[in-house]
């Protein structure tokens, strides 16, 4: 029995953790069921506590001693107690925390003065540094308006790209902390130089072309902390005596790119001679909206290579990664002094030139001009989409190109399989779209002028990645800056952070149109989810306020009918049938889309009151919500269980969120979904709001076959159908490419937009059968829907608690299945045979038997073996 990960919050980082009381978590490897555990503190001065507590508890573990102090630096250890005795204490887990005082931050913003304007180069600041000895430790603590990388010495500190990231600056600004012990060791340690770049703060964030979001200069904020050998204390900060100037990054943008003069220095080396301007108009303010990262910052995660370079019909040069990537072209050319290389991107070639219409005014374009020689050219503050790249003004080899992947730096958690290579191909592509769009902010997409956190899109999406990687720190940042954003009345704004300042307006939602159902539900479902899958209570605690303001808003909004039909909806957005200038023109009512969210909402937050203890609060949403269900049942759902708009998002989501009140009124219900699917020859009719449902309401109906044949469907609109057509992403639109390989011809269509992705939900907890059935997995049902259409499935869950894996396939007429299940967890186990379901505990578990497959839809069979209610009902209801 031993202790295998210990961390603090969700993996914080070993210096700068923002918490002065973090949250602890471990996993273990054998050992029976866990009766106490013991927590050991060690300080930096020598000195040791230790607490022990009774119970089963280890994910996200309150905090057992004193709060910390900002710097200071503790090592952790635990052990715990089973049938087997005490384990061995684990390793040692370090803690430092940052500046967690608004009066630990002596620095000010600083700004060049006459340089670095807002059609001007990226710049440089800079102090000279002059240690007063050998040094034992130091620490950077930084940030900006812009985007930063730092450099010591000539040295870059750490590996973050495009820091301190996108918040709502407003409210939050981000400040990172490194250890820069080293880099003060090494010789030459004279000089800090920080460069900046437009980044988030004042480059293009929407379609206005509006470069100055938040304002229009450059700044940086640096506290430099040395702590001497001898035992003095050195603070460099920024301050008047810092010099700025110009580097060779002549314009930068996240949107259209970067151009860069190699014959001009680049930072560490540009000169910085010019004045700077201390910005201390309102300091108090700007000093209290700093807060320390809880999710992992973005880095260089991957490389892709090349796969051919290719002319075009037109004579042009493209370099073909083969997959759709976010990042940019890390490219070795050589050249004369003066020679322009550009670099232009794209998601898809159409007529085999590059398919540049969805970008709209992105323009997607890295330029240098070179030094002279063989030199690597790659950008330093943009970013793009795209699996294909136009070189020009230099001839290019595969071997000299690279794509370099950028995203947030999350830990992959979860794993999925099955026999059919396609539905493989199809998850592996939810996979690359997440990582594409989780780029500091969950995004719609990466590559067009348009890379916005819009709520709706990750409020379907986000119970699947919180299965394929560890996102409760990345989230849970993104709520609060969803609470920081949040209207006085509890208006929930379409992006956040909110930029999207054409829509707002004098209405008292502070917003030209109301709320939108689905999208500002994300204030209440993504909290909610984060409970489900990590177990964090604290997340429930933290957003509580929001989540009841938005449910009042809506309230509000409905009125006396409880009926939400006013104001603009988006609704089930980007459905198959709605026109390409149109996007909301879909199927589905939007009203009886906003009722039914209405109704879910308030359920989901009566739960998260009667989690935290808010007993009147629980008895009085529950009520509510089954008021606004009894209001959707009259006004939308007639006597023959026809639901209002007749189409599959409907009855979809009147039967997974329970609004349908008798057996009989069900059942026509599900008869009617189950004959519209049949009519559509199994083809998706749902767009955003309804796509994450419509697999679970056939198997709620008691129909995992159609299910099954709808996710096995190649012809569009489906699923298979981007994968047939070459697809390595998500695309926005069912049909982004057309049959003929041209591109929809609406001017919103992306190819890497995870919305659709949602279904990877369906596949882990249904065709695999690992589902939660209590937070942070603690149970989980394991229950595959099996029909006969996949051999076989997989899943993998590195969980809170350990790895769960489960593993079923069929042969020669049986089924057999294999399950691992850690420590601390207990799995149900209902299976498509002939027995009774069993519950069982820690270990690896064999279940074999005669299995019968259910009718298969195509042949106009029904349903046999499996009924019931869905992993989804069990797991969220």
């Amino acid at each position: 029995m031993r202790i295998d990960r210990l961390v603090a919050e969700y993996g914080a980082p070993e210096v700068g953790i923002g918490s002065a009381a973090p949250r602890l978590s471990w996993t273990r490897t054998g050992g029976g069921v866990q009766r106490a555990y013991e927590v050991r503190l060690r300080t930096a001065d020598g000195a040791a506590a230790e607490r022990r507590e009774t119970g089963p508890e280890q994910a996200l573990v309150p905090w057992p001693f004193r709060d910390l102090r900002s710097r200071e630096r503790v090592e952790v250890q635990v052990r715990i107690e089973s049938d087997d005795g005490w384990s061995p204490w684990s390793e040692r887990l370090a803690i430092e925390a940052g500046l967690l005082r608004p009066e630990d931050v002596e620095a000010r913003f600083v700004s060049p003065r006459h340089v670095g304007g807002l059609d001007g180069s990226a710049v440089v600041l800079a102090r000279d540094l002059d240690l007063g000895g050998p040094v034992a430790s130091a620490r950077l603590y930084v940030t900006a308006h812009g985007v930063y990388d730092a450099w010591i010495g000539g040295r870059r500190v750490g590996d973050h790209l495009l820091d301190p990231g996108w918040t709502a600056y407003d409210a939050r600004l981000r400040y990172q902390t490194f250890d820069v012990t080293e880099h003060l060791r090494a010789p030459g340690a004279d000089r800090l130089v920080v460069g900046l770049g437009n980044g988030w703060y004042r480059g293009q964030l929407t379609w206005t072309h509006q470069r100055d979001s938040y304002g229009d200069r450059l700044a940086l904020l640096a506290q430099l902390e040395i702590t001497l050998e001898d035992g003095r204390r050195q603070t460099v900060v920024t301050d008047e005596a810092w010099r700025a100037g110009t580097t060779g990054v002549l314009a930068d943008d996240l949107y259209d790119g970067q151009t860069t003069d190699l014959r001009l220095p680049l930072a560490p080396d540009a000169v910085a001679d010019g004045p700077v301007d201390v910005l201390d108009a309102d300091t108090a303010t700007d000093i209290a909206r700093l807060v320390a990262p809880t999710g992992p910052p973005v880095r260089e995660v991957a490389t892709v290579p090349a796969r051919e370079v290719r002319t075009s019909p037109t004579g042009r040069q493209i370099v073909d990664f083969g997959q759709n990537v976010v990042g940019w072209v890390r490219l070795r050319v050589a050249g004369e002094r003066g020679d322009t290389v550009t670099v232009r991107h794209a998601e898809v070639l159409e007529d085999g030139e590059l398919g540049v219409r969805p970008l709209r005014a992105a323009k997607a374009t890295d330029t240098y001009v070179l030094a002279g020689g063989t030199q690597v050219l790659e950008p330093a503050y943009t970013f793009h989409g795209f699996r294909y790249a136009e070189v020009t003004g230099a001839e290019v080899r595969a071997g000299d190109a690279q794509a370099v992947v950028v995203s947030s730096d999350l830990r992959r958690t979860g794993w999925f399989e099955c026999s059919e290579p396609d539905v493989n191909l199809l998850h592996e592509n939810v996979v690359w779209g997440m990582r594409g769009n989780f780029l500091d902010v969950p995004t719609d997409c990466p590559q067009r002028d348009e890379r916005l956190g819009w709520t709706g899109d990750i409020q379907v999406f986000a119970p699947t990645a919180s299965f394929l990687f560890d996102v409760g720190g990345f989230l849970g940042s993104w709520l609060q800056d969803l609470a920081a954003e949040q209207r006085p009345d509890g208006g929930v704004p379409y992006v956040v952070p909110d930029v999207v300042r054409e829509l707002r307006g004098p209405g008292p939602d502070g917003g030209k149109h109301t709320p939108a159902a689905g999208w500002a539900d994300a204030a209440v479902h993504v909290p909610w989810t984060l409970y489900e899958r990590y177990g964090d209570v604290g997340v429930l605690e933290r957003q509580y306020d929001s989540m009841r303001a938005w449910v009042d808003r809506a309230r509000a909004l409905a009125g006396d009918t409880l009926l939400w039909d006013t104001g603009f909806q988006f609704g089930d957005w980007l459905d198959p049938d709605a026109p390409p200038d149109d996007s909301a023109a879909v199927k589905a009512d939007p009203a009886v889309v906003a009722t039914a969210y209405l109704a879910r909402s308030a359920h989901l937050l009566a739960r998260a009151a009667e989690v935290l203890g808010h007993e009147a609060d629980a008895r009085r949403y529950a009520r509510f919500s089954a008021d606004v269900a009894a209001a959707f049942r009259g006004a939308y759902v007639a006597a023959d269980g026809t639901v209002r708009s007749d189409c599959q998002t409907v009855y979809a989501l009147a039967i997974v969120w329970g609004l349908l009140d008798t057996d009989a009124q069900r059942r026509r219900a599900e008869d009617r979904l189950v004959a519209l699917v049949r009519e559509a020859d199994f083809h998706v009719s749902t767009g955003f709001l309804g796509t994450p449902l419509i697999l679970d309401a056939l198997c709620d109906a008691g129909h995992p076959e159609l299910a099954h044949a709808m996710l096995l469907t190649r012809t569009r609109p489906s699923w298979l159908y981007p994968v047939g057509m070459g697809a390595t992403t998500v695309w926005e639109r069912w049909d982004s490419l057309l049959p003929d390989g041209s591109i929809h011809p609406s001017e919103m269509t992306s190819f890497n937009h995870y919305a659709y992705g949602a279904v990877a939900d369906w596949l882990h907890r249904s065709v695999a059968g690992l589902a939660p059935a209590a937070p942070g997995y603690r149970e989980v049902l394991v229950r595959p829907l099996v029909t006969g259409q996949l051999d076989r499935a997989s899943a993998r869950l590195d969980s809170p608690y350990g790895p769960i894996e489960v593993s079923w396939r069929l042969a020669a007429g049986r089924f057999e299945l294999d399950l691992e299940v850690p420590p601390g967890v207990t799995a149900h186990l209902d299976l498509p045979l002939d027995e009774p379901g069993r519950t069982v505990g820690p270990g690896v578990h064999h279940v074999a038997g005669g299995w019968a497959p259910v009718g298969h839809p195509l042949r106009g069979g029904t349903t046999g073996a499996t009924t019931g209610g869905s992993p989804a009902r069990t797991a969220r209801d």
